[in-house]
Order: C-alpha cells, then sequence, then structure tokens
C-alpha cells in the first residue's frame, strides 16, 4: 500500500496502527525527521521493509549491521527498523549503542555488506534519522536515497523469509581497540574532551586514556536530555564552552564531538575555536609531509588555502573542492583515491594507511594528538598562527522551507552567475568565477569568495564567506551575497550572523 504522507497525529488510532511518513525526511544523504510529528514507529518499520528490499533489488547480501545512538527514543526507533529489516528476510547484526563511526567500522570488522545507523546526527532532541549504506565505507547518496524514498512511499517493499536478528557484542572495545593501535603519546598533552552528554561521552574519555593523554572532562556523562547544550561542535555555543574549559583548566587544547561522533571540534591553548576547514589545512601540511603529492579533498564551504597554501603547493597537493554532505565527500574520497576529505562541518574522510574513508571524530582526536606529537616543539596555536591569515564567517543558516529551498537557491545561483557576466562586482572587486557543483561559490580576483547553497539536512540555505584580506572585506562580501539572498521573500532569518 502507498504510505500516507499527510502529517502524523499522535494520540490517534492510526497513529499506532498505520505508517506515516513525511517526504521531506528523505533528504539527499540522511533520512531525518521530527519525531514524532513527522514519522511514526510504523513508519519507521516501513522504512527498514523498504531498505531490506532494496537491498535485495540491488543484489546485496542480506546482512546489515545496525546502532543507535544515545536518545531515549532511539532504541524504540532502531526496534522498529529492525521488524522492517526482518520483514524483509535481511539478517541484522544489532551492535547496541553506538556512535556513527563505531556502526561504519562494524561493517568492516563484522564483514557485513551494509550499514544503518539510527541517529538524527548533531540535530537536537525531537529528531531521529538514519544514516546508510550498502558500499563500505560509503553512505547512500541522492541517487539512493531517492530509490528509498520511492520504494517506501509507494508501498514497494517486499517481505521476504529469512530475516533473523542477533545481538553482537564486543563491537565497541573492537572499535576503540582499532583506533588507538599501540600509539602512545611521547609528549605530556592536556586534552580537554567535551561531548556535550552525548553519545561520544562514552568513547571519548577511554580513548584518551589509552594513548595517555590528560584528560580535562567536560560534560562527558551520558545524558539524553542534553542539560548543558546540544552537542554540535559547529555551533558557537559548544565552542566557546570548550574555549572557557581550555582557559580554566590550562589544557593544550580542547576536542569536542556531535551528538553522534562522527565529527571533530578543536579549540587550541589560546581558546582559539579553529574552524574544521583550518583544522583540515593544519592535518593536511602534516600529512603531506608523510604523504608527499597527496590528494585532499574539500568541501565548497572551506577555505581557499587548500588550494593556495605554499606549504600545501611545496608538498606537491592537489586541492579538490567538491559538493557538501558527508555522502558526496566519503563517494568523492573513494573515487578519485584522495589521501582525506576535510569538511567545513567537522566530518574529517582519512583515507588508508590512516583510517578507512568514513566520517570518525575519534579518529581526528587521536590524529590531532599524534600530529602534536610530532611536532614536540610546537602547540596548536603555533600550528594555527603558521597559516596563511584569511578572515571567515562561522556558517550562517537562514530559514527556508524544505519545500521551497531548492527552487529559491535555483534562483539565487543564477542571479549571481548574471552578476558576474554582468561584470558586477562583489565588495568592490572583480568576480573570477562562479563555481556551481554544490550552489554558488563566488570567487573574486583576490581568491576571497563568497557562498550559498542549501543545506540537505534542515530547512535552511548556507551561508559562507572568506576573505584573504582582510575582516572588512569578509564584512562586505557577506553585506553583498546577502543583498541578493534577501531579493527572495522566502528566505527568513539567520539563525547566527557576524
Amino acid at each position: 500500500m502507498t504510505i500516507p504522507t499527510a502529517p502524523v497525529t499522535p494520540n490517534t488510532w492510526n497513529f499506532l496502527r498505520d505508517p506515516m511518513i513525511a517526504p521531506t525526511g528523505f533528504r539527499e544523504y540522511d533520512a531525518r525527521w521530527k519525531y514524532p510529528e513527522e514519522i511514526n514507529l510504523p513508519g519507521m518499520t516501513a522504512l527498514g521493509l523498504g531498505l531490506g528490499t532494496q537491498m535485495h533489488r540491488r543484489g546485496i547480501e542480506p546482512v546489515i549491521a545496525v546502532g543507535n545512538d544515545y536518545r531515549d527514543y532511539s532504541l524504540a526507533i532502531k526496534q522498529a527498523v529492525i521488524l522492517g529489516l526482518m520483514q524483509a528476510g535481511i539478517q541484522v547484526k544489532d551492535i547496541g549503542p553506538a556512535v556513527s563511526p563505531m556502526a561504519y567500522f562494524a561493517q568492516f570488522h563484522l564483514d557485513v555488506p551494509a550499514v544503518a545507523m539510527i541517529t538524527a546526527s548533531h540535530n537536537p532532541n525531537g529528531w531521529t534519522g538514519v544514516k546508510m549504506g550498502f558500499e563500505r565505507p560509503l553512505t547512500h547518496g541522492p541517487d539512493e536515497m531517492g530509490e528509498l524514498r520511492d520504494i517506501v512511499l509507494n508501498g514497494k517493499g517486499e517481505p521476504r523469509p529469512g530475516g533473523s536478528y542477533e545481538f553482537v557484542d564486543g563491537v565497541k572495545e573492537a572499535y576503540i581497540d582499532d583506533l588507538v593501535g599501540d600509539f602512545k603519546m611521547s609528549r605530556p598533552l592536556k586534552v580537554v574532551c567535551a561531548t556535550g552528554n552525548g553519545t561520544a561521552a562514552a568513547f571519548g574519555p577511554e580513548i584518551f586514556e589509552r594513548i595517555g593523554v590528560e584528560m580535562v572532562p567536560s560534560h562527558t556523562d551520558l545524558d539524553y536530555t542534553f542539560p548543558n547544550y546540544n552537542p554540535n561542535p559547529e555551533a558557537m555555543e559548544m565552542l566557546h564552552d570548550m574555549s572557557a574549559s581550555v582557559k580554566a583548566s590550562g589544557a593544550d587544547l580542547a576536542l569536542g564531538f556531535d551528538g553522534d561522533g562522527d565529527r571533530c571540534g578543536v579549540v587550541d591553548d589560546e581558546g582559539e575555536e579553529i574552524f574544521a576547514d583550518k583544522v583540515g589545512v593544519i592535518m593536511a601540511r602534516d600529512l603531506s609531509k608523510l604523504y608527499p603529492n597527496s590528494t585532499f579533498v574539500a568541501d565548497v564551504k572551506s577555505t581557499g588555502l587548500f588550494a593556495s597554501d605554499p606549504e600545501l603547493q611545496a608538498n606537491g597537493v592537489t586541492a579538490d573542492y567538491w559538493k557538501t554532505g558527508h555522502s558526496h565527500m566519503k563517494r568523492r574520497v573513494k573515487e578519485i583515491g584522495a589521501l582525506a576529505g576535510f569538511e567545513k562541518s567537522g566530518h574529517y574522510f582519512l583515507a588508508e594507511p590512516i583510517g578507512r574513508g568514513y566520517d570518525c571524530g575519534m579518529r581526528v582526536a587521536v590524529e590531532v594528538c599524534k600530529m602534536l606529537d610530532r611536532n614536540p616543539d610546537k602547540s596548536m596555536s603555533d600550528l594555527r598562527k603558521a597559516l596563511p591569515k584569511t578572515w571567515a564567517t562561522p556558517t550562517m543558516s537562514p530559514y527556508c522551507a524544505d519545500t521551497e529551498k531548492y527552487t529559491v537557491l535555483e534562483r539565487l545561483v543564477a542571479k549571481l552567475v548574471a552578476k558576474h557576466e554582468a561584470g558586477e562586482p562583489i565588495a568592490g572587486r572583480a568576480i573570477k568565477e562562479v563555481v556551481t557543483v554544490n550552489g554558488a561559490r563566488v570567487i573574486l580576483d583576490n581568491g576571497s569568495w563568497g557562498l550559498v547553497r542549501a543545506s540537505s539536512n534542515t530547512p535552511n540555505l548556507v551561508v559562507v564567506c572568506e576573505s584573504s584580506d582582510s575582516e572588512a572585506e569578509m564584512r562586505a562580501i557577506f553585506a553583498d551575497i546577502d543583498a541578493v539572498i534577501r531579493t527572495e521573500d522566502l528566505v527568513g532569518d539567520y539563525d547566527q550572523t557576524i
């Protein structure tokens, strides 16, 4: 039967019986809904049946690893999804509570082809979703999500015999062993471990202890009410709190993780909040000494330094700017054989021989500690200050409804391309080019740039600007880009601004 797509109404007869799913939850690379307003438990079972059906259609061996993040409703949602997977004839390996990268690791550790991780990622409580994939270390992109959406919403899920359930213990321990290996710090290092009371609280402290780091806990008690702040290391609230912890403790740096542990945020010894793309350049500098002539992928929100930094150029680095989104980035890293991918949101994709190519905030934390161990005479602030100076905005997100944002973006891209073709300036400078691989990245003649794209996960546009010249130019770029955005009445207020 076709799945009803009307708004879910709790406390009704049908809510406890019939699957209801908002179509907008099927996004570019994640499935994500408000629960229970946009999806109910029977809807989650229909999603599991659809995912299992998709596996059979694609000839995937019918075995899947399934985990859930630490939220009070995630276990119920996981069980509903598992019912659907079993109904589709899939053998389920339940790995229990997990961070997303532990679920990705389970694909390798258990040698299973597929994964489904029940998580709302960094979204606040009230959201849920699924990160899923069939070809490790990749996760569903737009094509796979579109196919799944068609199967689920049109009631094309096919029940089959052969489904089974097994709880697999020991994956958490194996994941931590894999991260740590035989590495031990050879220099003293004091690190604030910030988890915002999220799932990473069950992992970060143990990992730091194992590698010989002096750990300063910051909200490392598991508490799914998130009493301090929503764990999101891209949000200034969490970064400011990490900075305060560094200053209060005299730590060498702070490492913070989002709600499902696949992202990492960094604050240095001076309490300076380093945006993840700049951390990426610092890591790329270090890694390209070990692996010269490497290729690094950066998302379109990221700093221009990946292409312009003299040290990276001296080490023979090739920079590749690609679409924002963990599935897009993972796929690109694998396709072109990059050593790593860096996304401004804090997703890092460290490929062989460092990692396995999936985004893992815990792996990044270990590698940052290793980097500092390789540079015993340098602090994190020394490494930051060694970069060429640029001025960048935070990632800003003006409201735009999910049903409207892509149409609005299409018009905005056309307007910005038209400005370029007409020879009109941005911030008083000539536009060198407009890169439209993912929204519009307007690059000026001095390498400064401004970006507008649509968020893949929330009802927003995304705006980022960077100047290689001055803070004043950065603000002028934002003002001119925002003036174009304001020509669209369907765009609302920013969540934060400069």
